[in-house]
């Protein structure tokens, strides 16, 4: 067997493979001889054609199937052989059976990229302060008070305003074309919500039932409605009714109404309070997995597979489509860009795979592993999230191809607790930290 490996790039190989004429042709002989027990060929016998006669008449059959197994029976063994990291399967190409009995084929494979992994130990990582402001409880406390609210019927004179319910029919073009899943009657919209657009609810604003507006709205790339995102929406709106919100006053029957264990308003500020900063801190450990990925990633340029990033890409647009064929849409029908979609991916596809190799390299580095204690936590908290027995969890991960990436996601857990214990959380004032969503993909599984 002769091996030829041409570096295509800094992580691309191309790895030509040639097979020695006898074990190509015993390979052959031995698909032949198969093929001429079951076939029925005209003027001979079954079983006595002529090798020739089968060669000329199935080859076309028999030389690809011959091909695949050739590739799979030499392949790993290549790899193994010359030490090459592949971290995806092959592209196999060219395969082809040459006239002096030998079989050629050609594997695209990329590799492992070979990086040093910059300091991760002692990095300063931001830690959010998790004290609650007054802010915050009055505006959880008016949430409770607008949910507590009674609607009433207004009069006709009544202009729209914030936490009023509007009854209106719509319909958004695009292009001057009418779209289906951008219309509606009698539908009824939750001023303050922001559901159709904060732009959508302060046209609304002023307005008086009976009244009707056309304009244009310009929605994001990533707005929660693919049919409306990265566009510009033309809405013809008619307003049919308008109810008002009556709040109830914030006295202590209002804390009573919340909840009979709160005996006075102060009682239920108090307990606002302590509820947020369990939010916030529970919130928080994600939160710092986002601030430590975002550095390391910011730290650490390297090349990476693009396959791989290919891939992630595939993987979201396949939850883009199955968000949409729960709403009985296609991406078409959307009107969605498929290759519009890939580039839309393809920054947070590339911090994703940059960021698993991050932390692969860490847990290389500190020779951190999944134990079967950890597998078992594991279990553990599906079965308490899920109310299952663990013997269930056990069972629905046996029965499926989906324990390896259950184990990935416990390890990738381990790791970043690591990190977290690694790394010096300075705390900052609320309201001062930065953002970080761009670290939010690159943990995304984790």
């Amino acid at each position: 067997m002769d091996v030829a490996i041409e570096e295509v790039s800094e992580l691309a190989r191309k790895v030509t493979v040639t097979l020695p004429a006898e074990d190509v042709v015993k390979e052959l002989d031995k698909k032949y001889n198969e093929l001429k027990k079951e076939v029925a060929i005209k003027g001979f016998r079954r079983g006595k054609a002529p090798m020739s006669i089968l060669k000329k008449s199935f080859k076309d059959r028999v030389e690809p199937e011959v091909a695949d197994k050739l590739v799979k029976d030499t392949y790993f063994d290549v790899i193994e052989e010359k030490k090459i990291d592949v971290i995806v399967h092959p592209e196999i190409h060219e395969t082809t059976f040459a006239d002096d009995g030998t079989f050629t084929y050609v594997a695209m494979v990329e590799v492992k990229p070979e990086f040093e992994l910059q300091e991760y130990k002692g990095l300063e990582i931001e830690k959010p302060n998790c004290d609650v402001t007054e802010v915050e409880v009055e505006t959880k406390i008016a949430e409770l008070q607008r949910s507590k609210a009674v609607l009433r019927s207004v009069e006709d004179d009544h202009e729209i305003v914030m936490d009023d319910i509007v009854t209106i029919d719509f319909q958004g073009f695009h292009n001057e074309k009418a779209l289906k899943e951008v219309r509606n009657e009698n539908f009824s919209v939750d001023m303050g919500t922001g559901y159709l657009g904060e732009d959508f609810e302060e046209r609304l604003l002023g307005l008086k039932k009976g009244a009707s507006i056309l304009y244009e709205s310009d929605f994001p790339a990533d707005f929660q409605n693919p049919v409306m995102a990265g566009k510009t929406i033309e809405f013809k709106v008619d307003v049919k009714g308008i109810k008002e919100r009556i709040k109830p006053a914030l006295d202590d029957e209002f804390a009573k109404d919340i909840d009979e264990k709160y005996e006075t308003f102060a009682d239920l500020q108090t307990a606002t309070s302590s509820e947020l900063k369990e939010e916030k801190e529970s919130a928080l450990e994600g939160d710092l997995n986002d601030r430590i990925m975002q550095k390391l990633l910011e730290m650490n340029a390297f090349p990476i597979p693009q396959r791989l990033v290919a891939f992630e890409i595939q993987e979201m647009i396949k939850q883009t489509e199955e968000n949409l064929k729960r709403a009985g849409q296609t991406l078409e029908s959307a009107g969605i860009n498929k290759e519009q979609l890939v580039e839309h991916h393809r920054e947070a596809a590339e911090k994703r795979v940059r960021g698993d190799f991050l932390l692969k390299k860490v847990a290389e580095l500190e020779n951190i592993t999944l134990t079967d204690e950890d597998l078992e936590q594991g279990y553990s908290r599906i079965a308490d999230e899920y109310n299952m027995t663990i013997e269930n969890v056990k069972g629905y991960f046996k029965k499926r191809e989906e324990l390896m990436p259950f184990m990935a996601e416990l390890l990738n857990e381990k790791i970043l607790n690591f990190l977290r214990n690694a790394v010096n959380l300075v705390e900052v004032a609320a309201g001062a930290e930065e953002d970080t969503g761009a670290g939010e993909e690159a943990t995304q599984d984790a």
